[in-house]
């Protein structure tokens, strides 16, 4: 069950920096929300971290534990898009837009 739970959350995890790339180039991302962006590659190759990349197994940890939580708090501080309306081929309505997770 673990396993599943872990390969979940990774999954999560490269969806989300996939939204966070497209919301870092999109112009209507406010810019406190892209200068947060900037500070989750930053941490992971920072020499400053919470516990020193110098203790051998800790210390990747704790970059392993950050970066997603960061990730995972600035995604939830996404402005939402309002759903584009269409046609379908049909004559019904079709919803067309993108959404991320809450």
């Amino acid at each position: 069950m673990r396993n599943t739970s872990l390969l979940t959350r990774l999954l999560t995890f490269r969806t989300e920096l996939v939204t966070l790339w497209r919301a870092f180039l999109a112009p209507e991302t406010p810019l406190y929300l892209k200068a947060l962006m900037l500070i989750v590659p930053l941490y992971f190759v920072s020499p400053i971290d919470l516990i020193p990349d110098a203790i051998p197994f800790l210390g990747w940890v704790d970059d392993f534990i950050v970066v997603p939580l960061l990730v995972s708090m600035i995604v939830k501080m996404l402005p939402k898009r309002a759903p584009v309306y269409a046609r379908a081929p049909d004559g019904g309505k079709m919803i067309d837009g993108d959404y991320r997770r809450r």
